[in-house]
């Protein structure tokens, strides 16, 4: 049992130095047994006692778990550092400063971290090959259209980190599209269809022709003519003659204009006739220079449309290539799920910090270069994958604790009163790094600390304010008396964080996954009251800092000061 319990100490140190002072049992257990395998079949044993030490290993500071794991195992302080490339691999067919790509958003909503996935891969690869990168507006729906979309889309890329060397509207380019189905009109490649949507679907499945599809070049010219004037929505469509018989039913006549009177939030009433995605995304594709246009595998049957259509036009082919979708587990991004939910008030709107969205994304604490890193970890692959959070989550730590200040917060606080306590002004480092400052506390003998910990703690017992000195436990009630121990660090001691009366009340609202499975979790939002040092107060709108013992907390100034809880 001693061999186990010093194989766990050092593993224990080891894994708590590595990751902010907080040691993983699992961690630590595989690595006692792959040292000694003959511990194999004691796996129980190991667990409980390494559960037993890595509680003692916790409740040191991080500074003091480096010290001691110095002394027992100073070779394991050298963490082996495998350098994580985050390039995209080559792209086929690619040339050094001819290389265009784009990112087409439908202006109907917020950008979520699917649409990052798109446009960080399609920004990178831009700017791997000196080419150029174009913003364009995919908006030729106008009844989902709505001008607030392009600006705050716009917004969004910019806080990713994004900037485009062109950009502009589909709906911009509608006589183009017109012409060019014309054109078709007038081979024979296409036609007008004045069938309902319910014999459309049923010839379709079925793979036949309606009587549509023999009309005269003529006879479709002047129902195209009078889809521009006469006829209301709904009435009639432009489809592609395609192939009725392919077993890909993408082929079977797709829709290529419709006609939306509907007002238009850039174009106003111009226009009543438009394109659709199929005709739209491989037209734009071709005209605007677009060399390699990615888009997600959800659109890989239509594919075959893609190029087919642009084999009748005569117009250039690009190098279409898709990736997988971004899913992750309990975070929604479609919208047919989040609107019902902002409808009914159990989500505050699309930069709630429960959803993917970028701006919710924003609000919670998750920076942009920690996006940029999870997109480009997860490449470029078809393989259609749900994610988890906390992924994201370790990407992030690493990069905002480098920066992050931290200060004392205590959740759920009990007042303690130290009989015998010296008043002390002390000054505390914000950071491991002095060049981020520090911060002067001065205390009484009335302090607060956490409950959780209270809990853990019985008369007599010592434990240390953190930073401070000891304190002997008197009474425990709904209050808790001690007496000063002395400043001597001492081995085995909890270390507590605290507050003193020189404190304020503070919110901290706690994420958690908005579904479990596809079901409203009512569980999503946790509210921890606690109280925080007023060096707090001070902190900027949007600064993002550590709660020591409680995790990484992004500030709020719009309705009094709250915090919102990014991650431990």
């Amino acid at each position: 049992m001693q061999e186990i319990e010093r194989i766990a100490k050092k593993y224990a140190l080891q894994n708590a130095v590595q990751h902010n002072g907080k040691s993983n049992a699992k961690a630590v257990v595989g690595k006692i047994i792959a040292e000694k395998k003959e511990y194999r079949e004691k796996a129980k044993e190991i667990y409980i006692t390494a559960t037993k030490v890595i509680q003692e290993v916790n409740r040191l500071t991080l500074e003091e778990q480096t010290h001691l794991l110095e002394k027992l195992a100073p070779e394991l302080l050298v963490k082996e550092k495998k350098e994580r490339s985050f390039e995209l691999p080559p792209l086929p067919n690619a040339e050094e400063g001819k290389v265009v790509t784009r990112f087409p958003p439908e202006p109907n909503g917020y950008l979520h971290i699917g649409h990052a996935k798109a446009a960080i891969i399609d920004y990178e690869y831009a700017r791997m090959y000196n080419g150029i990168f174009i913003l364009r507006f995919d908006d030729t729906n106008p009844e989902n259209a709505s001008k607030e979309y392009y600006d705050a889309q716009k917004e969004d890329l910019r806080w990713l980190g994004i900037r485009w060397d062109k950009e502009y509207c589909t709906s911009s380019n509608l006589p183009k599209h017109y012409q060019l189905a014309e054109d078709l009109i007038k081979k024979g490649y296409a036609y007008v269809c004045v069938c309902s949507q319910e014999s459309i679907r049923k010839n379709r499945f079925e793979g036949k022709a309606c009587k549509c599809r023999e009309k005269t070049v003529d006879e479709n010219l002047s129902l195209w003519e009078k889809m521009h004037s006469e006829m209301g929505t709904g009435e009639a469509i432009l489809r592609l003659k395609g192939d009725l018989s392919s077993s890909n039913t993408a082929m079977r006549d797709p829709t290529l204009f419709r006609i939306i009177d509907v007002e238009h939030p850039i174009q106003g009433n111009k226009y009543r006739v438009w394109s659709t995605y199929d005709f739209a995304g491989a037209v734009e594709d071709s005209i605007s220079g677009v060399t390699h246009p990615f888009r997600t595998k959800e659109y890989e049957l239509r594919d075959e449309v893609y190029f087919y259509l642009l084999q009748l036009l005569n117009l250039r082919k690009p190098h279409l290539m898709e990736f997988s979708r971004l899913s992750i587990e309990g975070m929604p991004v479609s919208k047919r799920k989040i609107k019902p939910l902002i409808e009914k008030g159990l989500v505050k709107g699309y930069d709630d910090f429960r959803l993917p969205t970028l701006r919710g994304l924003k609000r919670r604490g998750i920076v942009p270069e920690a996006i940029k890193q999870f997109v480009l970890s997860q490449g470029i692959s078809k393989v259609e994958s749900v994610v988890t959070f906390d992924q994201v989550e370790a990407i992030n730590r690493k990069i905002i604790d480098e920066k992050a200040k931290r200060f004392f917060f205590v959740p759920n606080p009990v007042k303690l009163t130290v009989e015998g306590a010296t008043g002390e002004k002390k000054r505390l480092k914000l950071h491991p790094n002095v060049d981020l400052g520090s911060r002067e506390i001065e205390t009484g003998d009335v302090f607060f600390i956490p409950k959780d910990d209270v809990d853990h703690l019985r008369v007599g017992e010592v434990f240390r304010l953190k930073d401070l000195y000891n304190v002997e436990i008197l009474e425990k009630n709904k209050t808790v008396k001690g007496r000063f121990a002395g400043k001597t660090l001492m081995k085995n001691t909890s270390k507590i964080q605290w507050v003193t009366e020189e404190s304020f009340p503070m919110t901290v609202y706690i994420p958690r996954p908005l579904f479990i499975g596809d079901k409203y979790n009512p569980e999503s939002l946790k509210k921890v009251e606690g109280y925080a040092e007023n060096a707090v107060k001070n902190l900027k709108e949007g600064e993002i800092v550590q709660f020591e013992r409680f995790g990484f907390v992004r500030i709020e100034k719009d309705n009094g000061l709250v915090g919102i809880f990014a991650h431990k």
